[in-house]
């Protein structure tokens, strides 16, 4: 798992129950995962397509410091997928799991195209 960017549990990203607010998290995951999708294909045409089950494992709290990590999974004629896991940078304790995210190429009006990339071509992102 390739560990992208991180986060600061702020105040305003907490929910009644005083810790990370589950819609704020898959904001800062499909937004993560989107420009990761965005670099591999070369285009900042791809849209959300599908996000599978979500296992939120642990909570977050207000100080503490989350890292997105991404991995590769599979690659369409028009998508792209990844897996994802977020987790506690300072105890790496998992904080949420994701199987599937995929990204789909689209034209200027939504629909999905091609985008001729492969495993062999794609960018490498460290």
């Amino acid at each position: 798992m390739n560990f992208y960017s991180r986060k600061l549990i702020k105040p305003e990203n907490l929910n009644a129950r005083n810790t990370l607010f589950g819609g704020v998290l898959l904001q800062w995951i499909d937004e993560e995962a989107g420009i990761n999708a965005m670099i591999k294909l070369d285009t900042k045409n791809v849209v959300t397509k599908y996000i599978s089950e979500i296992d939120f494992v642990n909570s977050a709290k207000q100080g503490d410091v989350i890292e997105i990590g991404l991995d590769f999974k599979a690659i369409g004629r028009t998508s792209i997928s990844f897996s994802c896991e977020v987790r506690n940078v300072f105890t790496k304790q998992t904080i949420i799991r994701i199987d599937n995210i995929v990204f789909v190429k689209v034209d200027v009006n939504g629909k999905p195209v091609p985008h001729g990339k492969n495993t062999h071509n794609l960018k490498l992102i460290k």
